[in-house]
């Protein structure tokens, strides 16, 4: 069963839960998308001007169906910068399968991440215009339709991207924004931001209590570039690419995941005697204890200055 992540800010905590038994999730249409050039993906517009005009006889304007996002990792960092603001907000894991068969009308696909529209699409626009066959039209259409609802420019790879599709009639409107109400039973866990505050990390704790799903907070460790997460008993748990799993393995002092053969991170098996001996050797001790640390800091950062102008 695979997992989807929706990032949200916590600001957006009482409306994503504002339905009892249901989480609330917004949809856009693709002319919506976040990525101004996103739809450039469809085709090379850079032909001669009668197949475009027949690239816009034949497509016209790119049906706009509601799509609400998901990443499939919980723990890509600018994401929580982007969408959590800044690790304050908040992770909601969703389970594929129960989506699809709370939304029947849905589809999910991964994005693509490219810097230039598929050739193939400018041959098989070729094809429709040159041989005219219906079935090249209809081939046009539907791979019109995926670049543009799964393609993305490489520069938002870091979102890992996965999109639901949903029908018109399965969403609902509500002061100009397309909704739609997810059951409870689609959420299997949900994760707290490091920096969020009491209030907020209550309250996401609460609703977790409510929907029956599990409850992480994020950890940043202090040996390692990825995040770890602590359940509500305090079990450390990592992201193993596909799902939140129990750590093998973990620091019995701070609990951050540390490889098989150790029982604690080199950070908590620093000693007052590491400490010592780290300090006996720190020849800048050595200059501040004559008093020429400052004096050589100076000298230092004017030869560096000196470096960069050349």
């Amino acid at each position: 069963m695979a997992k989807l992540y929706k990032y949200v800010g916590p600001h957006y905590l009482d409306k994503v839960f504002s339905s009892e038994g249901h989480v609330t999730l917004k949809c856009s249409y693709p002319k919506d998308f976040n990525d101004p050039y996103e739809l450039f993906l469809t085709m090379d517009f850079n032909q001669e001007p009668d197949a475009v005009a027949f690239y816009a006889e034949v497509v016209g304007k790119l049906p706009q169906i509601p799509t609400t996002c998901f990443s499939r990792s919980p723990i890509v960092l600018p994401m929580w910068a982007h969408y959590a603001q800044n690790l304050e907000g908040f992770v909601i894991e969703f389970d594929e399968d129960a989506l699809a068969q709370a939304f029947p009308g849905s589809g999910f696909g991964d994005v693509d991440y490219q810097d230039a529209a598929d050739e193939d699409l400018s041959e098989l626009l070729a094809r429709a215009q040159h041989i005219g066959k219906y079935r090249y039209i209809w081939m046009l259409h539907k791979a019109v339709f995926s670049a543009a609802y799964y393609t993305k420019a490489t520069c938002w790879s870091y979102e890992q991207e996965r999109r639901m599709v949903v029908r018109e009639s399965e969403a609902r409107r509500f002061d100009n924004m397309i909704l739609i109400d997810v059951p409870a039973n689609c959420v299997n866990a949900i994760v707290c931001g490091p920096r969020a505050s009491e209030k907020t990390a209550d309250a996401v704790s609460g609703i977790a209590e409510q929907l029956g799903c599990s409850y992480f907070d994020l950890k940043i460790g202090k040996s390692s570039v990825v995040p770890f997460l602590v359940d509500s008993g305090g079990d450390p748990f990592v992201f193993d690419g596909a799902r939140i799993v129990e750590s093998e393995q973990s620091c019995g002092s701070c609990g951050e995941p540390v490889p098989p053969e150790s029982a604690e991170c080199a950070w908590c098996q620093i000693t007052e005697s590491h400490k010592s001996e780290a300090a006996a050797n720190n020849p800048y001790r050595m200059l501040d204890r004559a008093g020429l640390l400052e004096d050589y800091l100076a000298g230092m950062a004017e030869i560096d200055r000196k470096h960069r102008d050349e």
